[in-house]
């Protein structure tokens, strides 16, 4: 069954398993549909596409340098070996044998070089490209070849290095269209419903358990949740409500599977602007904010509470819950010392994709008890992109944050959310000249018990990490760091 059939007659209907007689349990050729809430924006990940690209296209379509695993860890991909000089400012790198494009070309270290660059240019939307600032120039002395040389020390330069996806040079406009590496290639993407990837039978390594993937993609839970009932599709993603559990619970048609979230709700302020740029009024406002009573409402007995932008998984995480825990007396006080004895009015621009609107709601209400206004703007993510992420018109908005180890984006200043305090700005960079991960994690949990102290955001909960699958499909990841879906192990019995 090729895809383009499955487009037309099997996106809302389910698709029939391989008749073929194989000795395995599974079906080798099989189509694994995948059901999810987020389409990329467009197909290149400099270019704006959103999480929705990583999901679809991380480790699938396209391959880096190195690998950050669905358990965290970081490992070789394209790569054959490297080593860095003594003093860490220059790092060589030897690429695999025989690596090819989907298209047919080489892989050389021309390629690596244009791929970093893509990522590092001034047009380059992509939030990783501060973390590759340190990068003074990239050679190519030969084919297999490519070293790098840094203005300082970066410790996290092979992790940081897997975020950058390589590109065949000679593909100029990406985001309609790919050549990666992977073991897919993209079949058709038929933008507002669905994408398909098929394997790519010239794949360098192991070759994927699946035959085709096929990304349907929904606008609300409510429809994505009613398309695994009813065998429209083969595994939701990212569960965004307990209420849906419930139809899936002790049901032996279904497996649920809950993994380590990386993924942070958060009320970010823009610090530029009053009167979020008075670190009372942002402690005023973390103080009122009953979050134990926003998680269960959101999510019942799932999801973790956090004091900072900092995940358990990641390794400068301590507890910080107590740092401005709720007491709605002592917000007002605050409030009052800031000079806003009365309250202040802003307005909160809620991306209209769940769970926003019941969180903005849900701190409408709050905030009201302290005198605070909110007026709640609802946006597509669309609109979120550019008012908040490109032009910084805001005061205050809603997002999930799904990064790992993003704790640096609060040492960059011109980030959205704005905020800027020097001890932080130089122990972000610190950590990454430093000489030992010891070090490391010791000057980024300071910056991490600053942020907190300040207040910087307002860090609400950390979602639950829920993967729902029919019975029959296993081998997917259930960890989705940074929204990456590796579908290249999942497997669907006959």
């Amino acid at each position: 069954m090729t895809n383009r059939l499955l487009f037309t007659a099997v996106l809302l209907a389910g698709v029939s398993l391989s008749s073929a007689t194989l000795a395995q349990d599974f079906d080798a050729d099989a189509t694994i549909r995948i059901g999810s809430l987020y389409e990329p924006q467009n197909l290149d990940n400099t270019a704006g596409a959103g999480q929705g690209i990583n999901e679809a296209f991380n480790g699938n379509v396209y391959e880096a340098l190195f690998q950050l695993t669905d358990e965290g860890a970081v490992e070789p991909k394209l790569v054959d070996s490297f080593e860095a000089s003594e003093d860490g400012l220059t790092y060589t790198f030897k690429l695999r044998d025989g690596l090819t494009f989907h298209s047919g070309d080489p892989l050389t270290a021309a390629d690596v070089k244009y791929s970093i660059e893509r990522v590092t240019a001034e047009e380059s939307k992509s939030s990783r490209k501060r973390s590759l600032s340190t990068i003074a120039s990239i050679e190519t002395p030969d084919e297999q070849t490519v070293v790098i040389s840094l203005t300082a020390r970066s410790i996290s330069l092979p992790y940081n290095l897997s975020y950058v996806w390589i590109v065949n040079d000679a593909a100029s406009d990406i985001t309609a269209t790919e050549d990666g590496t992977g073991p897919y290639t993209l079949e058709e993407w038929r933008r507002g419903s669905a994408l398909a990837l098929t394997r790519f039978d010239g794949y360098w390594g192991d070759a994927p358990s699946n035959g085709e993937v096929l990304y349907t993609y929904f606008t609300d839970a409510t429809a994505l949740n009613n398309a695994l009932l009813t065998n429209a599709i083969d595994v939701i993603t990212s569960v965004q409500s307990p209420d849906s559990l419930a139809q899936f619970a002790d049901n032996p048609a279904y497996t649920i599977t809950e993994g380590a979230s990386t993924t942070k709700e958060l009320l970010a302020y823009n610090d530029r602007v009053a009167p979020f740029d008075n670190v009372q009024v942002r402690k005023a406002l973390a103080r009122a904010t009953d979050k134990a009573r926003l998680l269960n409402s959101v999510w019942g007995d799932y999801g973790t509470l956090i004091g900072s932008f900092v995940p358990p998984t990641d390794p400068w995480y301590v507890d910080l819950t107590d740092v401005d825990a709720y007491d709605v007396d002592s917000a007002k006080a605050l409030l009052a010392e800031a000079g806003y004895p009365d309250g202040f009015a802003f307005t909160l621009d809620t991306p209209d994709y769940d769970p926003h609107p019941l969180v903005a709601q849900f701190l409408q209400a709050e905030y009201a008890k302290i005198g605070v206004t909110v007026n709640i703007n609802i946006i597509t993510a669309n609109e979120w992109y550019t008012k908040i992420y490109q032009e910084q018109n805001f005061e205050a908005t809603l997002q999930e944050h799904v990064n790992h180890r993003d704790i640096v984006f609060y040492g960059n200043p011109d980030f959205y959310w704005g905020y800027n305090n020097p001890e932080v700005v130089q122990l972000v960079a610190d950590a990454e000249a430093a000489g030992s991960q010891d070090e490391q994690v010791d000057k980024l949990t300071q910056a991490n018990r600053i942020i907190a102290e300040d207040a910087a955001s307002n860090w609400l909960y950390l979602y639950p990490q829920i993967v729902v699958s029919a019975a029959n499909v296993s081998g997917y990841p259930v960890n989705g760091l940074n929204s990456q879906f590796f579908a290249f192990d999942i497997e669907k019995s006959q």
